[in-house]
């Protein structure tokens, strides 16, 4: 069963989104991790909403640059949650990607993340809530990283703190 779906508008959008593919694999969450161009494979796109949600999947991780608009083709052909990652992809800086993404029409909603890796990451931790809804386990793993989370920062203030001079 694949529980997620993260579609990369193109190829050279990949080494991007690798850090979510990196916290659901942590978090045990099955993926699919594919190229599909709402442009330029409108019927591959469709193809495969069909094909994911036949096979389980829960949530959709949508990547692009540019004009953005593949989050916004799976939204039209989905009811599941549909969370975009836009891409820092042109001399735009990432603004069209960004604002491709978040301004959708009522009733379309794309949940929509930061640029780039932070936003592969924390697209990867939403869905990742989302699918804890229905499953204690995977909260318990949820929380069980956030305290290491946690640890590890306190940790790290310490350290800094005691080569400082402070104790």
């Amino acid at each position: 069963m694949t529980q997620v779906a993260i579609l990369i508008g193109s190829i050279s959008d990949k080494d991007v989104l690798e850090p979510c593919t990196k916290v659901l694999e942590d978090m045990g969450i099955t993926y699919r991790f594919t190229v599909s161009s709402a442009h330029r494979t409108p019927e591959r796109t469709e193809n495969m909403i069909q094909e994911l949600e036949q096979a389980g999947c829960q949530v959709f991780i949508c990547a692009a640059g540019m004009a953005a608009h593949l989050a916004g083709a799976v939204a039209a052909r989905t009811i599941r949650p549909v969370l975009g990652v836009p891409i820092n992809a042109s001399a735009l800086n990432g603004w069209d990607a960004l604002l491709s993404t978040v301004q959708m029409p009522p009733g379309y909603p794309v949940g929509t993340l930061a640029l780039d890796k932070a936003g592969a990451k924390n697209a990867a931790w939403q869905a990742a809530q989302i699918l804890a809804l229905n499953d204690p386990d995977l909260a318990r793993r949820i929380l069980e990283a956030r305290e290491t989370m946690a640890a590890d920062v306190a940790k790290a203030g310490q350290e800094l703190e005691s080569r400082a001079g402070r104790s």
